[in-house]
């Protein structure tokens, strides 16, 4: 039996191995061939690149669920079966069905090997909606496909899922369930061990559990790591956590502050945030040589047209590495969609079946401003924080402990600088075609949070640069 899983792409598609396709590999029986075909770092002709195989696995989150849909279409004319899953398929089975044979609900890697046994036998169901599994079997992820150049030299690794933080507009809960799972220490540690130096951590928050991180951070100090990772605000608050992480080998997190505001905060459910904190919280992290990415979401039903303006001079005044901004998106599955659809605010409901998935974002009506005033507010905020003022003051007020945060400061600002211009300010957003070229579009796009964040999102705009040796992944 030959098996070919893909891992379709958007134009904001990260330069990253698809670890949850690296573990459906690891639950595949030996006795199956296996071919991975990420379009990410090897775009996808439909016309050219089908493979002569018994079954396609695909993974679908919303800004790849039409292309995805076109590479599903294509393999099934050809009387291939295909089976979808991740977190758009999960969100939104019976739409995902149309366009596939099969599709998984929920986490897949436990109930792989039964879709792989149905398919032998004929029986392939059309729904498989498994229980969230324990990851005390996970197996470490296969690494042996991913070997292209192209990807960022991180080693990327899970240590748990699930979040219980009620956020209204992010779909982690509604995929990965409500309660913590996590992988044991010692797991963790020897799949650690048999890796490089570079770590990324796929996890939603790194410090979540303080028990299960301090073990695990205490016996990664010896390893001489360097990670890179996500936390919230909740897990940063505390000295001890935060030397704890330094001692780790922590150069780097991503942080979602999604407002500066109070009202807004609580009301989006995320209470763990204390806008009045943010600044000590940032000193504290890199007095520990810990740089931090931020995030801010503009959008929200409390936001006025003054949050574009007071959120780029708080960001400088927090002296972050990097920010960067995003516009409210109603995924579907989350309470945010829910939520709009019933007050009849969203403008195109389906708004992942386009071609160009971000041409008409916001695809809803804001509160307190017109669609076009979040858009051009989101552009001046990413413009704005990206000049060189912006940077030489962000700059001149860090404290890092560590030569490699300052001198990778300039380089990765510059090319944010490059990505507000070109891309968000200029209208350089590019997605993928059937031939699998990016094909430009005309005017901003609306720059949406990744359904499941990570902590870098280098898109094609900015990884010729990377690729070439000129830009430090850690600043």
């Amino acid at each position: 039996m030959r098996l070919e899983l893909i891992a379709p792409a958007s134009e904001d598609s990260t330069f990253l191995p698809r670890m949850g396709l690296g573990v459906l590999m690891a639950r595949t029986p030996a006795d199956v061939e296996l071919i991975y075909s990420d379009d990410v770092v090897e775009p996808f002709d439909i016309a050219r690149d089908l493979k002569d195989v018994d079954l396609v696995g695909i993974s679908v989150d919303s800004k790849t669920a039409r292309r995805a849909y076109d590479i599903a279409a294509a393999y099934r004319a050809r009387g291939v079966p295909v089976v979808m899953g991740g977190i758009h398929a999960s969100a939104c089975p019976d739409e995902a069905l149309q366009h596939a044979d099969a599709v998984v609900v929920g986490e897949a890697d436990v109930v792989w090997p039964r879709v792989i046994r149905d398919h032998r036998a004929g029986e392939l169901k059309p729904l498989y909606r498994p229980e969230l599994p324990d990851l005390k079997d996970m197996p470490p992820p296969r690494r042996d496909l991913f070997t292209n150049p192209k990807y960022i030299p991180f080693e990327v690794v899970q240590t748990m899922r699930g979040c219980p933080y009620p956020c209204e507009f992010c779909s982690v809960s509604t995929a990965n369930g409500k309660t913590f799972r996590f992988r044991p220490v010692d797991h963790v540690i020897a799949e650690l061990e048999t890796l490089g130096k570079m770590i990324m951590f796929a996890d939603d928050n790194v410090m979540i559990h303080r028990a299960y991180s301090k073990e695990l951070f205490e016996r990664m100090a010896p390893l001489g790591k360097h990670w890179i990772g996500q936390c919230s605000l909740a897990t940063v608050r505390k000295l001890e956590n935060v030397a704890l992480m330094a001692k780790s080998g922590c150069r780097a997190l991503f942080i979602g502050f999604e407002s500066i505001d109070d009202e807004t905060v609580k009301y989006t459910g995320k209470r763990q945030n204390r806008p009045e904190a943010y600044r000590e919280i940032i000193e504290m992290l890199h007095d520990h040589g810990i740089s931090v990415w931020g995030s801010f979401v503009f959008g929200f039903d409390t936001d006025r047209l003054s949050v574009f303006d007071r959120t780029v001079e708080e960001a400088i005044q927090m002296k972050l590495t990097m920010a960067s901004f995003a516009i409210l998106t109603p995924y579907p599955g989350t309470p945010l969609y829910r939520r709009l659809l019933a007050e009849g605010r969203l403008t195109d409901p389906k708004w992942w079946l386009r071609d160009d998935h971000d041409e008409g974002s916001p695809y809803y009506v804001p509160t307190h401003m017109t669609r076009e005033q979040l858009k051009e507010g989101w552009v001046r905020a990413w413009t704005n924080f990206y000049t060189v003022s912006s940077m030489w003051r962000r700059f001149v007020l860090r404290k890092d402990s560590s030569w490699i945060q300052a001198a990778g400061f300039w380089p990765l600002n510059f090319m944010q600088n490059r990505l507000a211009h070109y891309k968000i300010a200029g209208g350089q957003q590019r997605h993928r075609t059937a031939g699998g070229e990016l094909r430009s579009g005309v005017g901003p796009t609306g720059g949406a949070p990744a359904q499941v964040p990570t902590p870098v999102g280098f898109s094609e705009l900015q990884m010729p640069q990377i690729r070439k040796g000129r830009l430090p992944v850690i600043g």
